[in-house]
């Protein structure tokens, strides 16, 4: 699947094309940053992809987060993510509430998380070859997911929706409000969920360290 064309992260990630001179469109980039979701939209359904750009580059790696959190891979979450941003592009007028955006479109990513893990457990069962494609991560995104899964232990033991608030508030560091609004959940829902899901993989964690009075015994 092709990559979208702009990046989250890096200079002129909002695709700026206003003239030859650099310097006005970073500037424009700039200020589209200080606009609320709301108004991103309106300029978006208006035909600046720029103010499309600027979302992008604000929830791409809320995204990732949010399809690593259902599908458990990177190139998965990677693919899922990236063609939820796309999808939301192309059905943005189906988005009633702007001032929703993020909240609308994490629903579009677990949605195609779980249509893309679907798809891979038919794969499997179809007996395809293994060496029809690569899950190797790529370097730029392997340490990060690596630790990511280090900092988490067994995450994946967890009910989904307390993955997506780990992830989001552990590697993203949303805070709670911010959880509670784009997940359309209550605050206190979040903040219990982050406790059971917290205490749930410290007793994983404990699990899988050796115990001292084992090796007394011996």
């Amino acid at each position: 699947m092709g990559s979208l064309a702009f990046q989250a992260g890096t200079p002129g990630a909002a695709g700026v094309r206003l003239n030859n001179d650099p310097l006005p469109g970073v500037l424009m980039v700039t200020r589209l940053r200080e606009l609320s979701d709301s108004e991103l939209v309106g300029r978006t359904r208006k035909g600046d992809e720029d103010a499309f750009g600027v979302l992008v580059e604000r929830y791409m790696r809320a995204s990732y987060a949010v399809a690593f959190s259902v599908t458990g891979r990177h190139e998965d979450a990677q693919d899922a993510a990236q063609e939820s941003l796309l999808v939301a592009l192309e059905r943005l007028d189906e988005c009633r509430s702007p001032e929703k955006f993020a909240g609308w479109l994490m629903t579009i990513v677990r949605n195609r998380a779980r249509n893309l893990v679907r798809r891979e457990v038919l794969r499997d069962t179809d007996q395809v070859p293994e060496t029809t494609s690569s899950r190797t991560p790529t370097p730029d995104r392997e340490l990060e997911t690596v630790e990511l899964r280090e900092s988490l232990g067994d995450a994946h033991s967890l009910p989904e929706i307390q993955r997506q608030i780990v992830l989001l508030h552990d590697l993203e560091g949303w805070k709670h409000r911010e959880i509670a609004e784009r997940l359309e959940l209550p605050s206190g829902t979040v903040r219990s969920h982050l406790h059971f899901a917290r205490k749930a993989l410290r007793s994983a964690l404990e699990a899988l360290r050796p115990h001292d009075n084992d090796e007394a015994v011996g």
